[in-house]
């Protein structure tokens, strides 16, 4: 069973981000379907039906800081949106592979693309907040500018199962970075997560991630953080190269 809870970082934390406000939309698709997008030296990792997942996550993203430094000045508080699948490596480390990563902050993309290699985009995006429900929108500003709208309602029930854990107690990520496959690692406290209603998907980001038949579909998990919660403090250690 994965822990809710994260283990201890292999070293010191060298990035410390506070993430808020999450939306989690995800997709069963067939192992097969994700393959090709990941890394060497990784598989899809898949559940215990056997099925690999894709997620459309949005969130919003405050506080960041390269450690020991204190919170960079001027990058704020911003939207982030995320196309993402999930991998293991033959050592049995588990990761997020991210498709694609839109953020509005312009120096925080390039310095992730320069220090990681994930594939950041630049993005104008917005939130919207009532009492009972929030609404993501954005538009890529490069390509063919594919834009999303994803408005949801989230609950009050608080859910933990072996699927909510395996779709975001992930602890690192997985990206072929200068011709090496790397492995970075972060830990924070456990998610608070809930159920949640969606309301509305208008969503291109998905279909430009190589995943055209999704957004067509209603998610097969929709989950959320509390309407009004903090969030979680979030640190990274060092990316470490994956064993050939």
């Amino acid at each position: 069973m994965m822990s809710a809870v994260a283990p201890p970082l292999p070293g010191r934390a060298v990035i410390r981000q506070r993430w808020s406000d999450f939306v989690f939309l995800h997709w069963r698709v067939s192992p097969d379907a994700v393959a090709p997008f990941l890394p060497a030296e990784t598989r899809p990792d898949v559940d215990e039906n056997g099925d690999a997942w894709v997620g459309l996550i949005p969130f919003v993203l405050s506080d960041h800081a390269f450690l020991p430094l204190p919170p960079v000045p001027g990058l704020g508080t911003f939207i982030e949106i995320n196309v993402r699948t999930y991998s293991i490596d033959d050592a049995g480390n588990r990761g997020v592979v991210f498709r694609s990563l839109d953020a509005e902050q312009l120096p925080s993309v390039l310095a992730a693309r320069a220090l990681f290699g994930l594939p950041y985009q630049w993005m104008h995006a917005e939130r919207r907040l009532d009492d009972t429900t929030i609404e993501y929108r954005g538009r890529r500003r490069t390509g063919a500018r594919p834009t999303t709208r994803i408005h949801a309602r989230p609950g009050t029930t608080p859910v933990d199962t072996e699927l909510s854990r395996f779709l975001t107690a992930r602890w690192g990520f997985h990206e072929r970075h200068l011709g090496r496959t790397i492995h970075a690692r972060n830990t924070h406290e456990p998610w608070p997560l809930v159920d949640a209603e969606l309301l509305h998907l208008d969503d291109q980001l998905l279909a430009a991630a190589g995943f055209p038949d999704l957004a067509a579909r209603e998610p097969d998990s929709v989950l959320a953080t509390p309407l009004g919660h903090p969030g979680v403090v979030t640190e990274f250690s060092a990316a470490r190269r994956v064993v050939e």
